[in-house]
């Protein structure tokens, strides 16, 4: 039997932590955090939590590194304050990208995040998309992958008459995973064949496999970054006669000059999960729809605690 239920949230989404909170009807444990006039930070945990089993709630976003040395010291100090169990619970995983070494003297980086958090003391992680399946493998200890797929495909289900629609792949790496999506919705797949420029952002692309001729498209991806990749593929289908083009991202990473390119671009409806926080970037694209994973994740954590199963959740 477990120790009482802690939720604890760091500060790159507080928001999303207290969204689970309220859904689980628990109070949020708070934590103290100061950061000193050299950049070294301090983590004090304002409750008790020995022999209790705590869910630090940290996701990755900007600024990626400061968030990820604060999750580290959240944990050394949980792990100093007697806490039974911490699961790290990271709906964006940081430098996830970086899963494979495919250049020369390069870093598996998201793998050395991996360690880096065990070492702090985490025991488990809930995580949401991985870019990767084989990275779950980065890790020694238990990793449950939520997807997106229940909460997406309902709201097109319930929103969209998807009798003239086809399913597109960004690239051909994510056929496979769109499968999932195809099946839910009972939509055909078509995919982009595309080429990355070296290490930057440009892609282009180049064939495409499948009809969207007189079709309406929706670009199923795990993520988008610049928005250069996403902003292509919609004017790639639309000269290949597509009517229109909805996204569904998992991960609105939405960095640099992302909103500027979506809200001139021929994309019409972007959809996206709160994994990440999106609110205020939301507010200047009118084409944005959040979806919130909030309950997802209170309801995996709460099986967590329980020590049920939570497969029945994918």
């Amino acid at each position: 039997m477990q120790g009482p239920l802690k939720i604890i949230a760091g500060r790159s989404h507080r928001a999303f932590a207290e969204e689970i909170c309220s859904l689980m009807s628990k109070d949020l444990t708070e934590i103290e955090i100061i950061t000193f006039s050299n950049e070294n930070m301090l983590v004090r945990i304002l409750d008790n939590v020995r022999e209790a089993d705590v869910f630090l709630v940290q996701t990755s976003t900007p600024p990626v590194s400061d968030h990820f040395v604060e999750t580290t010291i959240i944990l050394d100090a949980l792990r100093h304050s007697s806490a039974a169990r911490v699961t790290a619970v990271i709906p964006y995983f940081p430098y996830v990208r970086s899963d494979k070494k495919d250049q020369p003297r390069i870093s598996i980086t998201a793998k050395l995040m991996a360690k880096l958090l065990q070492t702090a003391g985490a025991d488990r992680f809930l995580t949401m998309e991985l870019h990767s399946p084989q990275i779950q493998g980065f890790f020694d200890v238990p990793v449950d992958q939520l997807m997106a797929t229940e909460v997406i495909c309902e709201y097109f289900l319930k929103e969209k008459d998807l009798e003239n629609y086809v399913i597109v792949a960004a690239d051909v790496g994510e056929a496979k995973p769109l499968g999932r999506f195809a099946n839910k919705l009972n939509l055909p797949m078509a995919i982009i064949d595309k080429r990355r420029l070296g290490n930057s952002d440009d892609v282009v692309p180049t064939h495409l496999i499948g009809d969207v001729r007189g079709k309406h498209t929706l670009i199923i991806d795990d993520e988008v970054a610049s928005g250069g990749t996403l902003v292509k593929a919609a004017a790639f289908l639309k000269e290949n006669g597509a009517l229109s083009t909805t996204a569904a991202i998992v991960h609105p990473v939405l960095c640099g000059s992302a909103i500027e390119k979506i809200n001139n671009s021929s994309i019409d409806e972007l959809v996206v999960t709160n994994s990440i926080p999106v609110l205020d970037k939301a507010k200047l694209c009118p084409k944005i729809k959040v979806l919130s994973v909030a309950p997802l994740f209170a309801k995996a954590i709460q099986r967590i605690h329980n020590g049920d199963s939570i497969s029945v959740l994918f």
